[in-house]
């Protein structure tokens, strides 16, 4: 589905100005000993391929806010993520001004991803309004996803966050984006973006880089 600007984005956009966004949970249950551990137990393993064949719709909470040995970290004032080793960060004079970290992967001299960080680029009152806000600075014309619920590392333990999937074509290049947003322990909106060419990034980096969101 090609995304239009929804009626709440557009009230998002005037409360905020969301525009300025540059461009370029699981639950648990006990069960019974038996059939219904070995159906549970299914599931699960049903559920896993599902997420590594979609690049995931969600992410557990198994190495929640862990770096992945050999990687670097964008750390900002609220919220520190972790890239892969063929990222590059940029500098102050690289970077975007409306990011606040952001780093860079590249094939034979062309960008081909890239991990940004924005803060405090939307006035929200909530998880859901830092999403729509986000969502206001993807290009008219991507396949957007729905909002899903999912939770990263915060000051006291998990914390409440939405993703929402994405798709664009850009020079003839297909890619794939993710963005998760929230809320930080100051009630500022936060959005960490992740844009990759078809192809380029794994998608259990994907989910790790996801997983290593922390918040302030």
């Amino acid at each position: 589905m090609t995304s239009t600007i929804s009626e709440k984005t557009a009230a998002v956009r005037r409360r905020s100005g969301a525009g300025t966004m540059a461009a370029g949970a699981t639950a648990t249950g006990t069960m019974a000993a038996g059939t219904r551990a070995v159906a549970s137990a299914a599931v699960s393993v049903v559920a896993s391929v599902a997420v590594l064949l979609t690049a995931g719709c969600g992410t557990t909470d198994t190495d929640a806010g862990v770096v992945p040995e050999g990687w670097d970290t964008l750390t900002t004032s609220s919220v520190t993520v972790a890239y892969p080793p063929a990222f590059a960060p940029q500098s102050d004079t690289e970077r975007s001004e409306y990011n606040a970290a952001a780093a860079t992967l590249t094939e034979g001299g062309k960008s081909v991803g890239m991990i940004t960080v924005q803060l405090d680029f939307t006035n929200a009152d909530s998880v859901e309004e830092a999403a729509i806000g986000a969502e206001a600075g993807i290009a008219l014309g991507s396949t957007l996803g729905k909002q899903q619920k999912i939770v990263v590392t915060g000051p006291d333990g998990e914390e409440e966050a939405r993703r929402v999937n994405f798709q664009f074509t850009e020079k003839n290049t297909r890619y794939q984006g993710v963005i998760v947003a929230g809320l930080d322990s100051a009630e500022k909106s936060y959005a960490v973006r992740i844009d990759a060419a078809t192809g380029t990034l794994d998608s259990g980096d994907l989910d790790k880089i996801i997983e290593s969101i922390t918040v302030k």
